[in-house]
């Protein structure tokens, strides 16, 4: 079985407003969680090669995370960067549970479909198997609606 998804939003803002909002720490603490949760980042490196650190945090707290409690813990390390066009990273879950083990790529894109509005296409490769792909898809969707909100207030 196939464990992708992909997701996309056109957003009305530039497409240097849209890179931004995916290399600024405290924009994807705000954005990149889905509903329910919260999100920090623990230490970010933006280049090839650089990482992050990142927990989400279910906000009901009966909720299991994936690390522990409620958190889901995992590290990012960037694999391509082209500057307001595409964005790689390899994700690694930090739990005990081998159904979370493997490794997840994430792959952003970006398209221009005029100089005021973005296309945002991402896409994940390689869901561990302790995660369902339409969850999956379903979260990054929420996620995408947070990042439109986010670009048009600031």
């Amino acid at each position: 079985m196939e464990r992708t998804s992909t997701n996309s939003i056109i957003i009305p803002a530039n497409i240097k407003t849209i890179y931004n909002a995916f290399i600024d720490k405290e924009a994807l603490e705000y954005w990149l969680t889905p509903d329910g949760m919260t999100g920090k980042i623990h230490s970010f490196e933006f280049k090839v090669g650089g990482k992050y650190e990142m927990s989400l945090f279910y906000k009901e707290t009966e909720i299991e995370g994936k690390t522990s409690g409620n958190e889901d813990r995992y590290s990012a390390t960037f694999t391509e960067i082209i500057a307001n066009k595409k964005i790689v990273q390899a994700i690694n879950f930090q739990s005990e549970n081998n159904e979370f083990k493997e490794e997840m790529i994430m792959e952003v894109h970006l398209e221009a479909v005029d100089k005021n509005s973005t296309k945002v296409i991402i896409i994940f490769k390689n869901i561990p198997i302790g995660i369902d792909p339409k969850d999956n898809q379903d979260g990054t969707e929420q996620s995408l609606k947070k990042l439109a909100k986010y670009v048009e207030r600031n």
